[in-house]
């Protein structure tokens, strides 16, 4: 799946959910906002806030989930924040012209099949870079070092 195909089925669960500030949305609006929020500068799917959603307790398992086989997890509203940051929380919200808690709200509905999506069985991207960095222990020895 090319990150247009991923941004374009989040766009659809975000357009289908059961927020109205959001279920009346332009279908690519919203593809351009999750561009925005998660395209990497080589133009894939930023990984690097999801390994460090790995390093947070809370958060590990459901990312976790995410990548991989079986059902996965869902996030609360109150847990986007801290996976992706508040700045870009709002940055979202302002571009598509709703709340932040609607942001929230979509971006919950979204991101667990997107991430699944972005890595699937066999091809878990960010197994394969967890592994160049010595797993989870080494992904947290990096972002140590970085933000210690």
């Amino acid at each position: 799946m090319d990150m247009n195909d991923l941004f374009r089925m989040g766009a659809e669960l975000i357009q289908n959910n059961s927020d109205d500030a959001t279920t009346g949305l332009d279908m690519d609006d919203i593809t351009g906002a999750l561009g925005s929020l998660f395209e990497s500068e080589d133009g894939g799917f930023d990984l690097g806030t999801i390994v460090g959603a790995l390093t947070q307790g809370d958060l590990a398992e459901t990312v976790k989930s995410w990548i991989g086989s079986g059902e996965n997890m869902s996030i609360d509203i109150s847990q986007v924040t801290e996976l992706v940051g508040s700045d870009k929380v709002t940055q979202f919200a302002e571009q598509l012209g709703i709340s932040v808690e609607s942001a929230e709200q979509a971006l919950a509905d979204a991101l667990p099949n997107m991430v699944d999506q972005a890595t699937p069985e066999g091809e878990s991207m960010l197994g394969n870079l967890l592994e160049s960095v010595g797993g989870v222990e080494g992904a947290m020895g990096m972002f140590k070092k970085m933000f210690g």
